[in-house]
């Protein structure tokens, strides 16, 4: 395996004026892009087309954030791998702690990336760590700025304003998917909110995801539900949408917020289910008939 040359401590930062803390980029105004990866492994020319939508090649270095991770260390050097071996060594990698003041530096430089890359893991961890602090707000003014905002697994879950967790309400032992299609029983928390109109699902076609996605819809009909599959990607411009990748990205839409309940169990009528290949491009939130 190759040695990585991690920039660990000060990256140069010419900043001059940086937004304030209120400042928020969404998915209908922002001059950047979301790389969004639905787990799994990542062909080289995935990695490759998100290394070319940031300009990584000409300018510009990447941050790792690996705080999703348990192993955040291993998860820095794993990630750094997939830029070393484009031939990319301008890269950060940046482990938030819980509870600790962020420091300055890395918050700068945080602001002023040209590629910000979550790993995967556990995204309630990721959120704990960043959510209502600098570091947020720091991805938001990167964002703002013209940056690719990249995640893999719960990297790609944290993407959207509500954050689907992993967890049941009626069924707290952890299960990788929902058998049931039941009302109070998704667990959704605050994402970063990169997007606003839709909800992330990730690992989906391989660990058959459904129920939890359409949950999602029949509960919160007024976004997209998008579940992405191992060793794909979308990529997100404003309201526009790109696959990348190998497989599938399944997406969910309750048009007419259809939602119906006996006893626990939901029911609806008249949701859309769209199946998107490599190469197809969809609109998260379509216009209004």
């Amino acid at each position: 395996m190759k040695r990585l040359q991690f920039i660990l401590a000060l990256l140069a930062v010419t900043a001059a004026a940086c937004q304030g803390p209120g400042d928020r980029t969404t998915d209908e105004q922002a001059p950047g892009a979301l790389f969004i990866i639905g787990g799994g492994s990542r062909p080289a020319e995935l990695v490759s087309r998100m290394i070319d939508e940031a300009g990584l090649r000409d300018k510009g270095y990447a941050v790792i954030l690996p705080m999703s991770s348990a192993e955040p260390d291993s998860a820095i050097i794993w990630s750094g791998e997939q830029f070393h071996d484009q031939g990319i060594d301008r890269i950060a990698g940046f482990n938030f702690l819980p509870g600790e003041k962020p420091s300055k530096t890395w918050i700068d430089s945080l602001r002023q990336a040209a590629l910000i890359y979550i790993s995967g893991g556990d995204q309630t961890r990721f959120m704990d760590i960043v959510v209502d602090t600098p570091i947020m707000e720091a991805i938001h003014h990167a964002y703002g700025q013209g940056a690719v905002i990249a995640g893999t697994s719960a990297g790609a879950a944290v993407m959207s304003e509500k954050m689907i967790t992993g967890d049941e309400l009626r069924h707290p032992e952890y299960r990788p998917t929902f058998p049931v299609i039941e009302a109070e029983n998704l667990v959704l928390k605050p994402g970063l909110g990169l997007l606003t109109t839709a909800i992330i699902d990730q690992h989906f076609v391989w660990r058959s995801r459904h129920n939890r996605l359409i949950t999602a819809v029949l509960d919160h009909p007024g976004l997209t539900g998008i579940g992405i599959d191992e060793s794909t990607a979308i990529l997100v411009k404003g309201n526009n949408a790109e696959v990348v990748g190998v497989s599938q990205v399944i997406v969910y839409r309750n048009p007419t917020r259809s939602r119906t309940q006996y006893e626990e169990k939901l029911g609806g009528q008249n949701l859309r289910l769209d199946i998107f290949l490599p190469g197809d491009t969809f609109l998260i939130k379509p216009p209004v008939p």
